[in-house]
């Protein structure tokens, strides 16, 4: 039986095969870059060649016009909102505009209101002038009369202007129209009925502007509620 020589048996260890592993990954790799170096080398040349894929050129061509159309959108909607910016200016510096005028209008209406209602009141002016006059040079002889006239006269023209006097005596007494400055005690009258007013009261149109100072009664019976339509 012969025995083998031992400088021609080979053994495989471990790290043998992990070298062995590591250089066939190695060339590889190297062989993976050369191809890639020669597949961007051939696309560059067909690309100078004018050949370059159909595909290529057609994914190309929507790329450039999908950028193209963001692009006009982007503008479009950049006008439009530079327009409705236009808009609102506009339209802010109209509303200022329109309130100014509004405001001297007003401001104009109330001049000619009391333009109107102090020249309505000069004939009343002008009737005492003449009932003191009078009164100077024959005594106070029918000054009272004369008084009276001219009171009636600038009531008459008062009221023409929108001026309702307040006058509730007798009436029920109402909180809204009238300030409560005494009570008397009347048993024969119904109870808060307005016995006597002080100070006549006034309004214009829904708007009191003084109410009428008067005395309201006690100790009547309660008066009836009004009833609700």
């Amino acid at each position: 039986m012969t025995t083998p020589d031992k400088d021609k048996v080979t053994s495989s260890t471990p790290t043998d095969a992990k070298v062995a592993a590591d250089e066939a990954a190695t060339a590889a790799a190297d062989n993976a870059r050369e191809a890639e170096v020669v597949a961007d080398a051939e696309v560059i040349e067909a690309n100078e060649a004018g050949e370059l894929d159909s595909e290529l050129e057609k994914a190309a061509a929507e790329a450039v016009a999908g950028v193209i159309e963001e692009s006009e959108a982007l503008a479009a909607a950049k006008a439009e909102a530079a327009d409705w910016q236009d808009k609102y200016v506009r339209l802010h510096a109209e509303w200022d505009t329109y309130r100014r005028r509004m405001g001297e209008q007003r401001e104009a209406e109330k001049v000619r209101a009391t333009e109107k209602l102090m020249e309505s009141l000069l004939p009343v002016l002008d009737d005492f002038v003449r009932t003191v006059d009078y009164a100077e040079t024959n005594g106070e002889t029918g000054l009272l009369g004369g008084v009276k006239a001219v009171q009636a006269k600038l009531t008459d023209t008062l009221a023409k202007g929108g001026l309702e006097v307040i006058n509730p005596e007798g009436e029920a007494f109402d909180a809204l129209a009238c300030q409560a400055v005494g009570t008397v005690d009347d048993p024969s009258v119904p109870d808060e009925t307005v016995a006597q007013v002080y100070q006549l009261g006034y309004r214009m149109g829904d708007k009191v502007l003084r109410p009428a100072m008067v005395t309201i009664t006690t100790g009547g019976p309660k008066r009836e509620k009004p009833e609700e339509e």
